[in-house]
């Protein structure tokens, strides 16, 4: 079982929850040590003294803000702390809003936040389920390691799920960190609408398990390979920018392949599989799409968007790209009415 890495309590109103943050993703980079060239010898990272040279204890260790060329107003560990007493085990929701209205460039990192014991789980159900129902995200903020925290907590699944944002005066204005962007609208053309149709050639529901880093899968190859002795092959170039000039002809040809790689993918989606990818008979798999043609609202606003979205997508409900998770919910079921209706 994976330990918390805070502690302290949810509040929203006069309503507070105990929670602990766990970790919600791990790391798969492949990780090297650092050596001298020509040798076994490992490079340590040391904290000296610069002006004397010798290595200085952890416990010996202060902050110093730099107020003025070689002056410092010290602060120790213990008064960051004291000035954040409350706040520090708190996670304070001031507002809650459309996740849809936080642009991505402000998200950082996700955390999954759990209930700090069985007596907690009511209010923690309570929050988890009032927040997927109205589909909103609480804005809050708390404090941990010495640092100050924008968090948007929302609700996935069975679990909440909490994630850091970017404090405003952090997100950089495209507009003034880049030079080259373009100084009018494309307007209607042929390039466009083909642009489009590839667009909507190449769009599938969001399946997470379709991609793995293969960098990665490079990077341990290369060390295998190094290992037995073995020489590893290069990958290819970069592509070269498109020519303006070819840009309609590489549009068609990239259309015609796209819809090659969709029939394909088609044909395989249409051979019903079980959660564990085992194929279904064909009497489970039309006990399966019936079960899905009886879900009422309620039992559509358990299921994920993405869960929604497939739905929508086998249904063909128009618009559904632009739906929130609720929109699509509702949609599902009045197309599940009208079906009923015309039956």
């Amino acid at each position: 079982m994976a330990r918390a890495i805070w502690t302290g309590v949810i509040t929203f109103g006069m309503v507070t929850v105990p929670v602990g943050l766990f970790t919600a993703v791990e790391d798969h980079t492949v990780h090297f040590h650092q050596l001298q060239r020509g040798t076994a010898d490992r490079i340590r990272n040391r904290r000296v003294n610069e002006r004397t040279g010798r290595e200085v204890a952890s416990e010996d260790i202060v902050k110093g803000y730099q107020a003025a060329d070689g002056e410092y107003i010290v602060v120790e560990p213990d008064e960051l702390d004291e000035i954040a007493p409350g706040r520090s085990k708190t996670l304070d929701i001031s507002d809650f809003v459309d996740l849809a209205d936080i642009e991505p460039v402000y998200f950082d990192r996700t955390y999954y936040v759990g209930p700090r014991g069985k007596e907690y789980t009511k209010v923690y159900e309570l929050l988890r389920a009032a927040l997927a129902e109205a589909d909103k995200v609480g804005i809050a903020t708390f404090v941990m390691r010495g640092k100050q925290y924008l968090t948007a907590l929302r609700a996935e699944g069975k679990v909440l799920v909490l994630q850091t944002l970017h404090w405003a005066d952090e997100v950089r204005d495209p507009g003034k960190e880049l030079s080259e962007l373009p100084t009018r609208r494309v307007g209607k053309s042929k390039e466009r609408d083909m642009a489009i149709h590839l667009i909507d050639a190449l769009s599938a529901p969001w399946d997470p398990s379709r991609y793995r880093d293969t960098y990665q899968e490079k990077v341990k190859e290369l060390v295998k390979a190094k290992a037995q002795g073995e020489e590893v092959a290069r990958t290819e170039e970069a592509p070269q920018a498109t020519n303006v000039i070819d840009l309609m002809s590489v549009l068609e040809t990239s259309l015609h392949q796209a819809g090659s790689s969709r029939s394909k993918r088609a044909a395989q989606r249409k051979k019903p599989t079980g959660k564990t990818g085992r194929r279904l008979s064909a009497k489970q798999a039309g006990e399966k799409k019936a079960t899905r043609g009886r879900g009422g609202r309620e039992e559509l606003r358990q299921l994920s968007k993405t869960e929604l979205y497939e739905r929508a997508t086998e249904q063909n409900i128009a618009g559904r790209s632009k739906m929130n998770r609720r929109e699509l919910a509702d949609a599902l079921a009045r197309t599940g009415r009208r079906k009923k209706s015309a039956a």
